[in-house]
């Protein structure tokens, strides 16, 4: 029988081929013999499949701060590092990700480029100015002597007593300065790979008048014949301002000469001491008034809200019914700790209510000036963007791991200190772009189509429309009615359909290697038609059996920590987490944003694993257990007319 059927076939087949043999049919043809929609489902798709992950904050040793601590790793070494090799640190210990990443922007400090590796090699430009040679002095000694000395450099930064002759030594219009610079673009340009790794050409613009942290880092969508035809800014006089407005004429200027694009992002406005979401009368730079919203609303669409100097999403002061605004909080003071945070500062430094105040500042000019995307990066001063919780290397050589890391604060002043333990392993920007191109990521983030995890790669969707239904869920790929019915993360609401409220398809995965999830909450904040600023955090979907009581609020998760182990077990939390919500106090008058907030089951922090490796005791203020969290960028709504 198999016989007959093999000679019945062969005819056939053979018979298949002759035709096709003789008519090939053009691809016009082939395609006008199917319906609209193919029947591969990934045929023709034109969105983004899945997320590449980034850093967009990282130093190497060119870094002024970096290389007086004593940071010897240059941009080659970063770049490797990003892309999954196993390199030494500048202590000399073996490190490598658990994972390559997918893209990179490099920010060195654009103030005294160049100094930092000439300190360490004690040229004569240094040695010639006697502070200069007591740094290098400090250097060279090491331990705590290259610490202080690395500080008291820093200090002299912040309030702007460097000495003149480093100045104009290491300042736009010197040799060292254009030289090094020209050595980070062509790093950048050895390691871009289109298609596998996206090596960006940036850097931090470094502004911290009176202590306050107003940074931006700056990144750039072209490449080394663009980047090369100017220099990038200072902060400090008289070659350069801290005055951001200065930052954007220089981002306009680029534009104009080289035709290219740019983009900045700040971050830690939680050392910033209320300057960085301003919201009225004066600020540092001029008057918060037309010019500003749509100056900062055009150069500055995304935030670091997640990094190494603490969490920014929100805080307890301002968000009092959110059991889990109180993360990683650094409400100390500004950045070297020369002043002291009040109550009154928190409001011009927090994510959530910077986007409450957009809509308030949208409502008199116009434009939103804190309409922006979300992220996390590090900031690490080491060369090494590591933020997992067993794998930190920390925020500056000084503390790379060691038995003693944990005694050494992050700053310390007459005024307090912020303790070693309190540094956050975090975190990592996720983009939903089309390619892992520089050009796709870029205008990934000028879209806001991105969001940040404080260090876990947790699979992240979020879409905003009028009609989602529970049918989209049901589908492995529900970012095709995504799509196909409303806007994702970053976006604004289309026209509203009907009378209804707006419906939001909500997709969350756990990292493959990480801890289960323990819910997905949807953030809102609202202007009323009075004017008031409100709030409210919607728990959406949980794991488990748990029910939410009368206000909404949903029952801890547990805790399976081992301490002893710094272990935890996926015995708790879910997988996955999916859901369509409905806004249920949906006002079609008021302004609103809504954001995703997903949060892991409790797992160890990074104090618990050096506790166990160097056999150390922890401090008995040291927070040993968190639950590491997502953060989608938000969606809005404007009433129509």
């Amino acid at each position: 029988m198999r016989l007959l059927l093999t000679a019945m076939c062969v005819p056939l087949v053979l018979g298949l081929h002759s035709a096709q043999a003789q008519v090939t049919p053009s691809h016009e043809a082939a395609e006008g013999t199917f319906p609209e929609k193919p029947y591969s489902p990934y045929a023709n798709r034109t969105f983004p499949a899945r997320p590449l992950w980034g850093e967009t904050h990282l130093h190497t040793g060119l870094s002024l701060d970096a290389g007086a601590f004593g940071n010897i790793l240059g941009p080659d070494d970063a770049w490797r590092f990003a892309k999954g090799e196993q390199i030494k640190s500048s202590t000399g210990q073996p490190v490598k990700l658990s994972r390559p990443l997918d893209w990179m922007v490099l920010t060195d400090h654009t103030d005294l480029m160049g100094f930092a590796p000439d300190l360490q090699a004690g040229k004569p430009a240094v040695l010639a100015d006697p502070k200069g040679r007591k740094w290098y002095e400090g250097y060279k000694e090491g331990g705590a002597a290259a610490g202080e000395s690395a500080f008291d450099l820093i200090t002299n930064f912040a309030q702007g007593t460097l000495p003149e002759l480093l100045l104009e030594s290491y300042s736009p219009g010197a040799d060292p300065y254009s030289f090094t610079w020209e050595k980070i673009v062509k790093a950048a340009e050895h390691h871009n790979e289109p298609g596998t790794f996206s090596a960006f050409i940036g850097f931090e613009w470094t502004s911290v008048p009176k202590g306050f942290n107003l940074h931006r880092n700056v990144m750039l969508r072209d490449g080394a014949a663009r980047a090369l035809q100017m220099v990038p800014p200072v902060t400090q006089e008289p070659y350069g301002s801290t005055d951001p407005h200065d930052l954007y004429k220089w981002l306009e200027a680029y534009q104009e000469k080289t035709g290219g694009r740019a983009v900045a992002f700040s971050h830690n406005g939680n050392l910033s001491n209320g300057w960085m979401f301003p919201t009225e009368g004066t600020y540092h730079g001029g008057v918060v008034d037309q010019d500003y919203v749509e100056q900062r609303a055009k150069w500055e669409p995304h935030y670091e809200i997640t990094q190494i100097k603490g969490d920014g999403e929100a805080h307890p002061f301002l968000s009092p019914n959110d059991e889990f605004a109180d993360y990683e909080n650094w409400d100390v003071g500004n950045l070297d700790l020369t002043e002291l945070k009040t109550d009154e500062m928190l409001k011009g430094e927090y994510v959530r209510e910077a986007l409450k105040q957009g809509l308030a500042l949208e409502a008199k000019f116009g434009t939103n000036p804190y309409k922006f995307g979300l992220g996390g990066a590090t900031d690490s001063h080491t060369g090494l963007t590591t933020a997992e919780e067993e794998n930190f290397f920390s925020k500056s050589v000084s503390v790379e791991p060691s038995p003693t890391r944990i005694e050494h604060p992050f700053i310390k002043s007459k005024l307090g200190q912020i303790d070693g333990h309190k540094l956050v392993a975090s975190g990592y920007t996720a983009v939903w772009a089309t390619e892992n191109t520089r050009e796709a990521i870029y205008d990934a983030f000028k879209r806001r189509e991105t969001y940040a995890t404080t260090g876990p790669r947790i699979g992240l969707r979020f879409f905003g429309g009028w009609e989602f239904n529970d049918d989209d869920l049901r589908t492995r790929s529900p970012a095709v009615a995504g799509y196909e019915k409303g806007v994702p993360m970053g976006g604004d609401l289309r026209e509203r359909v009907g009378d209804g409220a707006p419906t939001f398809m909500l997709v969350a995965l756990r990292d493959p290697i990480g801890a289960n999830l323990d819910r997905m909450q949807v953030v809102k904040g609202w202007m009323n038609t009075d004017g008031s600023l409100e709030e409210k955090v919607y728990d959406v979907v949980w794991s488990g059996e748990r029910t939410a009581d009368a206000d909404g609020k949903v029952p801890a998760v547990g805790n399976t920590v081992d301490l002893e182990t710094a272990s935890w077990s996926n015995t708790i939390g879910a997988s996955e987490l999916t859901a369509v919500w409905t806004d249920p106090d949906f006002d079609p008058e008021e302004r609103a944003f809504y954001y995703v907030r997903v949060l892991e089951i409790p797992t160890p922090r990074w104090v618990v694993y050096d506790k166990i490796r160097f056999g150390i005791e922890l401090p008995e203020e040291a927070q040993l257990i968190h639950q590491e969290r997502a953060y989608s960028s938000p969606i809005w709504y404007t009433p129509q007319g």
